[in-house]
């Protein structure tokens, strides 16, 4: 192999190494920002939006909560309980700790209402 193909082959692998680690850092943990969700509680059985994501671990977590009936919104693994009145915005802030896909639900009830996802 000349001299010329030898250098074309290194700076090749040279990129490819930079451009590799370029990509695998952009995928990877983004956790010790602020998350903010809000959500709507309807009829005590179901929230929109259903899915609260994405967060990572080392996140700060703020969910507003606003329902139309007076109870108790419960994130499970975490087990936060979220008091809410009827009418009125509800904050509870945390910081997390554990991946989980967290269930949550109104607590009076068991009513599945949807999940928060923590990923790594």
């Amino acid at each position: 192999m000349s001299r010329t193909r030898a250098l074309i082959v290194v700076a090749l692998l040279v990129v490819f190494v930079v451009v590799a680690g370029v990509l695998i850092y952009a995928n990877t943990n983004k956790g010790g920002q602020a998350r903010t969700f809000d959500v709507t509680v309807s009829g005590a059985k179901s929230m929109t939006p259903s899915t609260l994501q994405p967060a990572h671990v080392g996140d700060t977590i703020t969910i507003n909560v606003k329902s139309d009936r007076d109870g108790e919104v419960h994130l499970h693994e975490y087990d936060i309980a979220i008091e809410v009145k009827a009418g009125q915005a509800t904050t509870h802030t945390f910081k997390a700790d554990k991946t989980c896909t967290c269930d949550i639900e109104w607590e009076e009830t068991s009513q599945p209402l949807g999940t928060l996802v923590v990923s790594p």
